[in-house]
């Protein structure tokens, strides 16, 4: 019979010793795994020396196991790397990967390409790809067959989709199109089209894994809810439909990590909901997740880290944010922001810094008030100056790379992350249609997709 686990085990990485609960070592790396279910005599041993890694690579590693999210210099980005692929801990590759920002995507590309780590490889080349014409002029660092790589990739292009519902009498109506915008020639054309049945009014939208994903929404007076939910490939250019969630719901919130869709809140016959679901791509199954912590609609949602946030709002103008844990199935208190406001509001994200956007107050509606909270400070900071919604309409704000998409009828307005401030980048056309709208960024051959709007 196999002798069962000490609880902790030293390891030694250089002249440094850890002391590091062994189950965690058996649960997260592949290398500990299978040393410590062996039967050698190191599986026995309360002492383990591992040579060729660095005890700053293997610290960083256990913080991270341990819930942690450390900031990292190119330096410590080497090491981490080096440490992910020789020990095989694939959380710790998934942390890099969510790292990935216009400081570290060169290091983390050519560290990758050098120890093995194929998802991080390839994310790190689709971020250059898609700040190509920022970073061109540190590409020079990179070998050939490393540039050959990021360049036979598709960048990624905005896209919006304008308010649908589904209607018998105009079946070609153009609210039906998925648009993007070309910025070479600065003109709207349409990707695809919407399914017949399917509706973008109060729909949950998002992506992942390159397609688009649409639960719920309405139509008809009596605001009826789509029962079918539909996914876009656009490099096929096929829709296919999915299950919808048990809980019927509209105006909801749809956002996806990794392998799963989350669809959070809504309303079901005008009661807000605070139920949450989860749709598992792999099992096509959608199961309840814990409760909100309290019924909201539209709610806002960002991704920063690898993590989820969402926006509640209470009334005597209180925001608190929230994060999903989805190990713990729970729903963690992270801040609180009380500012004056008229209706609505908006969150989004870039490295470790969360973005919340809301109307200004009474007669100041149509102000755009900007506040930061820092996810690794834990501190907020209100960002110098005011942007007009109905010029800038951050209300739709998409972050691509250090670069802010914004988008209404009249104009696209790119702004640029410096030193944690929007500064105004460039003036693009506006979409042409009214209404509320959904902006994402897509991947795919624009040969393919040349109908101008």
């Amino acid at each position: 019979m196999q002798s069962p686990l000490v609880d902790h085990v030293r390891i030694q990485v250089e002249d440094t010793f850890f002391s590091v609960d062994k189950a965690l070592l058996v649960e997260h790396s592949e290398y500990f795994r299978a040393l410590f279910q062996s039967g050698m005599k190191e599986s026995t041993q309360e002492e383990i020396r591992i040579r060729s890694l660095s005890a700053t690579g293997f610290c960083i590693l256990l913080k991270v196991l341990e819930g942690d999210c450390p900031l990292l210099s190119c330096e410590e980005n080497l090491k981490v790397v080096e440490c992910a692929s020789f020990l095989q801990v694939k959380a710790l590759a998934k942390y890099l990967i969510a790292s990935i920002n216009s400081d570290n995507c060169i290091i983390l590309y050519q560290a990758a390409a050098m120890f093995g780590l194929l998802d991080l490889f390839h994310r790190a080349a689709l971020y250059i790809r898609d700040s190509y014409s920022e970073l061109e002029e540190y590409l020079d660092c990179l070998s050939p067959d490393l540039l050959d790589y990021v360049e036979s990739l598709l960048p990624s292009s905005f896209v919006a989709v304008g308010a649908h519902t589904p209607t018998f009498e105009f079946l070609e109506d153009v609210s039906r199109s998925v648009c993007y915008l070309d910025e070479e020639t600065n003109t709207w054309r349409t990707l695809s089209y919407l399914p017949l049945t399917a509706s973008t009014f109060l729909a949950g939208m998002t992506t992942l894994d390159n397609k688009i994903y649409i639960v719920g929404g309405v139509y008809g007076y009596n605001k009826q809810i789509v029962d079918q939910s539909f996914c876009y490939d656009p490099v096929t250019n096929i829709w296919s439909e999915f299950s919808s969630p048990q809980q019927l719901r509209y105006d909801i919130t749809l956002t996806a990590l990794e392998d799963t869709l989350y669809a959070i809140g809504g309303e079901f016959e005008k009661t807000p909901l605070k139920s949450v679901e989860k749709f598992n791509l792999s099992t096509n199954k959608w199961d309840f997740l814990s409760d909100l912590p309290q019924p909201a609609a539209a709610v806002p949602c960002a991704q920063a880290m690898g993590r989820i946030f969402v926006c509640l709002w209470k009334p005597l103008d209180t925001t608190i944010i929230y994060e999903y844990l989805p190990q713990k199935d729970e729903w963690l208190p992270i801040s609180t922001l009380t500012r004056p406001q008229s209706y609505g509001h908006c969150m989004v994200s870039h490295r470790d810094n969360l973005y919340i956007m809301r109307n200004g107050p009474f007669d100041d509606f149509l102000r755009c008030m900007v506040d930061r909270f820092n996810l690794t400070t834990m501190q907020w900071t209100s960002l110098p100056g005011q942007y007009m919604n109905s010029k800038g309409a951050l209300f739709t704000a998409v972050v691509k790379g250090d670069t802010i998409y914004t988008v209404n009828k009249m104009l696209t307005l790119l702004y640029t992350i410096e030193d944690s401030t929007w500064k105004f980048k460039k003036e693009k056309a506006g979409f042409p249609r009214s209404g509320s709208l959904q902006t994402f960024l897509l991947r795919f051959p624009k040969t393919d997709h040349s109908i101008a709007t």
